[in-house]
């Protein structure tokens, strides 16, 4: 499989779960500020969105959208317990993570990274951040993931975001919890396989 990703984007979340489950991707750079591959190529002909992740099969299908990414990577290897069954409640528990995530955190920190952005209004994101890290902390409480004891595709996505605070001005020590459930994520050897490949480790 062809993975384009941007080094430490969101596009690292599903290049974790490949890693997880046993697939050492095809990687393909792109920028995020010229919106062009390595080789030059123009991403928007790869995906006229514009952003990654783009998952590419091996028959050349092409899937977009980090959440349906992960399910759909963690669908090819079920053994590996990254997504309940389809059908299940725990299923559907695995997606309302997956859309907070995508909605209320991910989204929320786009603009901390724009220089069109002002201290002041980065501020105010920073606390609106602050208030849903409250909530995701209280949630995950004394489990080690999300989803209780089982890592799954849900703390991929967490994990990256995160990651994002080191960069944005945010302490992650005034949530401790979530700062041990970063180190833990850390720690796991498809992650860091998936850092060191971008760079990142």
């Amino acid at each position: 499989m062809k993975l384009y990703y941007s080094p430490g984007a969101c596009s690292l979340s599903p290049h974790i779960a490949l890693r997880e489950i046993g697939i050492d991707p095809e990687l393909v750079k792109v920028s995020t500020k010229t919106h062009k591959t390595e080789d030059g190529s123009d991403f928007y002909a790869i995906n006229a969105k514009g952003y990654v992740p783009v998952l590419e099969l091996f028959d050349g299908a092409r899937l977009t959208e980090g959440p349906a990414i992960v399910q759909y990577i963690a669908d090819r290897a079920p053994e590996k317990h990254l997504a309940p069954p389809n059908g299940s409640f725990e299923r559907y528990r695995l997606q309302e993570w997956l859309g907070y995530i995508n909605s209320e955190l991910h989204k929320t920190f786009g603009p901390l990274f724009s220089p069109a952005t002002t201290e002041e209004q980065k501020n105010a994101i920073r606390a609106s951040l602050g208030s849903r890290f409250d909530w995701v902390q209280q949630q995950l409480g004394s489990n080690p993931f999300l989803m209780g004891e089982q890592f799954t595709v849900a703390d991929c996505y967490l994990f990256v975001i995160l990651t994002w605070t080191r960069y944005t001005g945010i302490d992650l020590g005034k949530w401790p919890v979530l700062a041990s459930y970063v180190e833990r994520i850390m720690a796991r050897p498809a992650v860091q396989a998936a850092l060191k490949a971008e760079g990142l480790a």
